[in-house]
């Protein structure tokens, strides 16, 4: 692999291009969105400079690394001579299937196309395509530079060969990878999601504040953070997406907790709002 596009250049987007990027892979970055690329751009930036600024690299690996991504509106345009195309945009399948179906006609034949869905189906998804067995899910984790986890996960028509090349590329970011056989939630954010969802019921429950419940779930069962200030952190309109779809495949376990539901109604959506179940103003 020499070339990846990534598509959609919000918190996942660009921490999967800045990871492609400094691994030594030519990177593009499409979004919609003017004003979120030119976001993603300085940040992107601002994390190549801070890391010359600390010695972690030199100036001309700096340089060089940002000389390496491209940032374009075209969806056409930013996939056409790629390897691998990442899908990062909202969890909405209705959404990931269009861009499939768009991708599917315009991409190379050896191309691999990747979602990084966090729990949905990526046999759905690469059945709206002509190329099933080069989908697959990469479920890579946020802040994705410092994560060292990848759920690389198989549709049903997903080829070994695919699976391979995956992991190729997985282990060049420098991450780990684990293979897991598609299942709503796969595996992490099956677990985290009722993690999460009963902490928000806790809180509804007058158990303890917000503040306790993640300290005790921090100390007491050794996370590095509470299940109220991730769900933040990862979104909590993502969380809520997640829940309900959990809630729609696997049952009653997976209802959104009424307190979720609120918040988003009240764009209450975590770190990225300035308000969450914390608040961040």
């Amino acid at each position: 692999m020499e070339t990846i596009s990534v598509i959609g250049s919000g918190t996942m987007g660009r921490g999967i291009a800045y990871s492609s990027a400094a691994a030594g892979f030519m990177t593009v970055v499409q979004d919609i969105n003017k004003s979120s690329l030119d976001s993603c751009q300085a940040y992107i930036e601002n994390q190549f400079n801070r890391s010359v600024e600390n010695g972690l690299i030199n100036r001309e690996e700096g340089d060089s690394a940002i000389s390496r991504i491209q940032y374009t509106t075209k969806l056409e345009e930013s996939a056409q001579e790629a390897d691998l195309v990442i899908e990062a945009v909202p969890e909405i399948m209705d959404l990931k299937i269009d861009i499939f179906k768009r991708l599917d006609q315009f991409v190379k034949p050896s191309a691999i196309l990747a979602t990084n869905t966090s729990t949905m189906s990526p046999t759905e998804i690469a059945a709206q395509t002509s190329r099933p067995e080069r989908c697959i899910a990469l479920h890579f984790f946020n802040p994705v530079p410092k994560m060292k986890l990848i759920e690389v996960i198989s549709g049903l028509e997903t080829s070994e060969e695919t699976v391979e090349r995956s992991i190729e590329f997985g282990k060049a970011l420098g991450k780990e990878c684990v293979k897991i056989t598609e299942f709503p939630g796969f595996a992490v954010s099956r677990m985290n999601c009722l993690i999460g969802n009963e902490a928000m019921n806790m809180v509804m429950e007058g158990v303890g504040t917000v503040e306790d419940i993640d300290k005790a779930i921090k100390l007491g069962l050794n996370h590095p953070m509470g299940p109220l200030e991730l769900a933040d952190l990862v979104g909590l309109d993502t969380r809520l997406r997640n829940m309900e779809y959990l809630y729609k495949t696997l049952g009653e376990k997976y209802r959104p907790c009424p307190v979720l539901v609120k918040y988003v109604k009240a764009g209450r959506l975590g770190k990225k709002s300035g308000k969450g179940f914390y608040d961040y103003n």
